[in-house]
């Protein structure tokens, strides 16, 4: 049976993920948590776009994101501006590890 991962967010990135072979959906405002169940249910990778996990409360959030099956991750959204030259660079800064 093939690893089932699911990506819930913004439609830009979702269309990406399809690309590579994810399940996309973006899940209207307001229904983020409910369709956060439903993947949790199906999937065994959950990849959550940090807009569309914004809109999931915190007491919903927490305990998927503590759960080892399936794993659930927050993934960053594309937000129109470009991307920095050095990508690496970037997960250091967010890392704390360089200014």
């Amino acid at each position: 049976m093939p690893l089932r991962v699911v990506y819930l967010g913004d439609e830009l990135s979702a269309a990406g993920f399809r690309l590579a072979g994810v399940s996309a959906r973006v899940p209207p405002r307001g229904d983020e948590a409910a369709w956060l169940h439903i993947a949790m249910r199906d999937a065994k990778i959950v990849l959550l776009g940090a807009r569309c996990a914004a809109g999931i409360p915190p007491e919903e959030l927490e305990p998927a994101l503590a759960s080892i099956s399936p794993l659930v991750m927050i993934v960053p959204e594309f937000d129109g501006r470009p991307t920095s030259g050095d990508p690496a660079s970037r997960i250091r800064q967010l890392l704390g590890v360089e200014e």
